[in-house]
């Protein structure tokens, strides 16, 4: 069978090996931002599985722009050894390592998913989170401080900073994070940035922040490699970032040079009304692809072989981004290989255990 899904991909100087992507997923296992053996196994044997491209969970670009205090991150250059390591084994099996750079804004400083996810006060080992306007994503938490110019400033070197090390970490793709309700999330929306500097209030003053962490992301990252930014296409909420502005937003980064929009939604408000279903988000990835011609990748409750392999073939995105079903399945690339009857190599290792 001829599959697009397992068809190449060229994006500037890299050739994914098909189009199955593992999304960035928190694994809240890290000790001041270090990786560690369980991250080697989690994103080494997805590699293995036969993923063209596996993108690391949001990376933070300092200690306060982490969600949690177990989280990865890329402030310090002792968080580069063990990264490599990872990065190397990634690419023996034939895939490319990505990594996802984030800072969580005011969704900072809680605990972790199994240990009730909840705010986390100094006392808890937690810290004061920062946000473009002094609005916490609940009413009743402390409001996180609303950053001032040297804070903002702060924010595009860390992303710069945090790029460097990324290079000299072996990564081959990197992805803005500015979805799902976090910091660069948090400026696009009106319903966090309530600023009346160049920073807030019309569209392009809500998007500046994004364009020049993509600037200064753009001083490291080599040009012969491809840039991603993560969206949320919409709030799902009355009042807040929707998709025409996704639309719109989506036509500069094309022009600034962005490679491909990781298109997600929501995370930005408590209060959000999303109409959860199988492909519910890639409307948006399609819309923003056929509207800018940007390369597009589409998430969300997508779960089978057939329905992956539609998505790409009808030109609804380029690659599709998998997330819990590679957490139920680590070898879902080979999975979905042998459903839709394509060959594609299996490691060496486990080559008497493929059928047909």
């Amino acid at each position: 069978m001829t599959s697009k899904l397992f068809s190449t991909l060229h994006i500037k100087n890299l050739v994914l090996k098909n189009r199955i992507v593992i999304s960035p997923m928190c694994q809240f296992s890290a000790q001041d931002g270090f990786a560690n053996d369980w991250h080697l196994v989690h994103h080494g044997s997805r590699a293995v599985g036969g993923a063209a491209l596996i993108i690391q969970e949001a990376t933070s670009v300092s200690p306060e722009g982490r969600i949690t205090p177990e989280d990865l991150g890329l402030w310090k250059e002792e968080h580069i050894e063990k990264l490599q390591s990872i990065n190397r084994f990634i690419i023996e099996q034939n895939s490319i390592p990505g990594i996802q750079l984030a800072h969580a804004g005011r969704k900072a400083s809680v605990a972790s998913s199994w240990n009730g996810n909840k705010k986390l006060d100094e006392n808890q080992g937690g810290w004061d989170t920062v946000a473009p306007s002094a609005i916490g994503f609940y009413d009743n938490e402390k409001p996180p401080i609303a950053l001032d110019k040297t804070g903002v400033q702060k924010v595009i070197s860390d992303f710069k900073a945090a790029t460097k090390r990324a290079v000299q970490a072996g990564f081959q793709v990197v992805e803005i994070h500015a979805a799902h309700g976090y910091l660069l999330h948090q400026f696009l929306s009106p319903l966090s940035n309530f600023r009346t500097d160049e920073y807030g209030g019309s569209f392009e003053n809500r998007v500046r922040l994004l364009l020049e962490v993509l600037e200064a992301v753009q001083t490291e990252w080599p040009v012969d490699l491809p840039l991603f930014v993560r969206i949320s296409a919409t709030d799902w909420a009355d009042g807040g970032w929707n998709i025409e502005e996704s639309v719109q937003l989506s036509k500069i980064l094309k022009e600034k040079g962005v490679d491909l929009m990781d298109v997600s939604s929501g995370g930005l408000v408590s209060h959000q009304q999303i109409p959860l279903g199988p492909n519910y988000q890639v409307p948006f990835a399609e819309r923003i692809k056929k509207e800018t011609g940007i390369l597009t990748g589409a998430v969300g409750l997508i779960t089978e072989s057939g329905q992956a392999e539609s998505i790409v073939a009808t030109g609804k995105a380029d690659l599709v981004l998998f997330a819990r079903e590679s957490l139920r399945n680590p070898n879902l690339a080979l999975t979905f290989a042998q459903e839709l009857g394509v060959d594609v190599p299996w490691p060496k290792q486990y080559e008497r255990a493929k059928i047909g």
